[in-house]
């Protein structure tokens, strides 16, 4: 049986810790979900995620057991993060933020394939948020990302210097703030939580 590794396919999931640097971020295909609210209180984050969790392990076991014959691990949850007030997401206001919680997926998944993996999720159990679920090219191109050790309400001044290292190299700011979670919050201590934080950026 054929393994594949997606961190090491995408080399944009290798990230230096506290070292910003500029990557070119492939096309790739992700299943994805849009919600509103505080991911710490919100229900329809809560539900998204298990959506999100619930399809891409149910398309793992489809392809390992089917004729493609392909065993690969489920990557890691991701999050696009913004708020149609930019200063409700600088100062935290986060009943305000807007979200796109999203997993990558190998090349060979297709639509198809896809349509077969929600119709058995929602066979399996009931799931509000799987009517909002897609599967979608994300092309990001040019970012500038680092790796962050410690607790998500902790990261402001890793950001912060993330975006003066792409403003003093001549870049702005474009796109969605985008963070992978590389650890399991549930299974990890807040100061050892590793996270890839990234911003897609343009040259000025």
């Amino acid at each position: 049986m054929q393994k594949i590794n997606l961190k090491k396919e995408f080399p944009s999931y290798k990230a230096k810790l506290g070292k910003p640097e500029i990557i070119s971020v492939p096309p790739a295909n992700y299943l994805m979900i849009d919600g509103k609210g505080n991911p710490n209180s919100s229900v329809q984050f809560k539900n998204a995620i298990e959506a999100l969790y619930s399809v891409a392990y149910t398309l793992k076991f489809m392809v390992k057991k089917g004729s493609m014959g392909i065993d690969y691990g489920v990557a890691p949850l991701e999050g696009l993060w913004w708020a149609d007030d930019m200063n409700d997401f600088i100062y935290a206001k986060k009943d305000n933020w807007l979200w796109t919680a999203m997993i990558l997926q190998p090349n060979f998944i297709t639509s198809s394939l896809y349509m077969d993996a929600l119709n058995k999720a929602k066979q399996k159990k009931d799931l509000p948020e799987l009517p909002h679920l897609r599967l979608q090219q994300f092309n990001e191109g040019l970012c500038v990302q680092v790796r962050y050790i410690g607790p998500y309400a902790d990261e402001g001044p890793c950001i912060q210097n993330l975006h003066q290292f792409a403003t003093g190299n001549g870049y702005a700011l474009h796109g969605k703030h985008h963070e992978i979670y590389l650890s399991d919050q549930r299974k990890t201590a807040p100061e050892k939580l590793k996270t890839i934080i990234r911003q897609p950026i343009i040259k000025m």
